[in-house]
Order: C-alpha cells, then structure tokens, then sequence
C-alpha cells in the first residue's frame, strides 16, 4: 500500500516504536556490542536472555561461514535440539556444506562416501533430490569450480545457509522481539510507516556500523 506522504505528518510514532525497530535488527544480526550501548544511550531494559542468545547464535554463524558445518550442526543441537530434526532442509544445507569442503579439499573419495551415508538419504523428498543431484554432479569435474554448479562452493551459499539458520534459531526466540509484535496497530497507514521507517533505520545502522565499529 503506497501511502500519500502528505500524511505522515498526520501520523504520531512514538520513540518506543522505532527504538524496538533498531533493537530487534541489532538482536537479528547479533550486533551485542552495539545493542549494549544502543541499550545505555536510550535507557532500554537490557534483554539479557536475548544477549546471551546472541552470543551463541553468533558462535554458530561463524562456524557456518567458516566452513565448519559439523561444528555449527553440534552447536545447533545444543540450543534447539529438534530445530534440525523439524527442518530436514536446513539440515541438509548444512551437512552439504561440509560435503563442499571435502570436494574443495579434493577429497572425493571421502566426499562420495560422506554423500552415500549422510546425503543420500535425504534424497527420498524430491525437493532434497534434486539438490542432492547438483552437489554431486561436483565430482565429476577435476575443477568443479568450473562446473555449473559453481556456486555452490562460494561464499555466498555459506552466507545464505548462514542467514537461514540465524532466522531459524531466532525464530524460537521471537516472542519479545517480532518485529511485528512491537508496533501499534492503530490503522494500515501507520503500520505502512512503520515499515517504511524499519527500512530506513536498517539502512542508517548499516551506515554508522561500517563507518564507526567495523564488522563485530
């Protein structure tokens, strides 16, 4: 719904409003030091199960864009222990990823085997099938960088299967900080706005974090 800006002036938001916006990004992308002075510059409660969320979540988000599948599989399992088990595509795109790592480390003879035992039986949903095909199809090339698959080894699907566990393990811990639990729900109009100022404050705090703190 586009909203005439002729408007907004009309619309009152409250401070609370777009501090719950900028708190519930820094808690999604497990910005903890930011969150802890963004906490002391507004006077915020500290959600201090959350932190200590975020400090785990992190250490799983690391090993995944690390490469360390199996680790971050471990850490999972420590604190959603049926995430993986509810979630057998998740499950599958991490275990791929260590399949990756043995084909980038020209391992294939463990690489096949790992598939055979680990993979393969993921293959009875379709879906799962037909990823399982494109991760194999690697080890028939001597370069499977150059292959079509290509993009499988990068670290861009790492940073994709990455995101993908944060939101899932986060998603367990949404019930204070949904972002859209925090707005109030007086009419559309606001709540359009609402979402128009969470853009632009995603974007300034991308900004300020670049700019002034660098990468946590």
């Amino acid at each position: 719904m586009d909203v005439d800006p002729r408007h907004y002036e009309q619309i009152g938001i409250k401070d609370n409003d777009i501090h719950n916006i900028v708190l519930s990004y820094l808690v999604h992308n497990c910005y903890r030091e930011t969150l802890e002075s963004f906490v002391d510059c507004t006077g915020m409660p500290e959600p201090a199960d959350y932190v200590e969320d975020m400090v785990k979540r992190k250490g799983i988000f690391c090993c995944v864009l690390e490469g360390n599948a199996l680790k971050a599989i471990e850490l999972t399992e420590q604190v959603a222990c049926d995430l993986l088990e509810n979630n057998k595509d998740l499950h599958f795109d991490l275990l791929s990823l260590h399949f990756v790592e043995l084909v980038c480390a020209k391992k294939c003879t463990e690489a096949l085997e790992f598939a055979q035992n680990t993979l393969m039986p993921f293959g009875k949903e379709q879906k799962l099938l037909e990823k399982l095909e494109d991760f194999l199809s690697l080890l028939a090339y001597e370069e499977p960088e150059k292959s079509p698959m290509f993009h499988l080894l990068g670290s861009e699907y790492r940073q994709h299967v990455a995101d993908k566990l944060n939101r899932a393990i986060l998603g367990l811990f949404l019930q204070f900080f949904s972002l859209f639990h925090v707005f109030s729900e007086d009419s559309i109009l606001t709540n359009v706005l609402l979402v128009d100022l969470m853009i632009l404050s995603i974007i300034i705090i991308h900004t300020l974090l670049y700019l002034f703190v660098g990468p946590e």
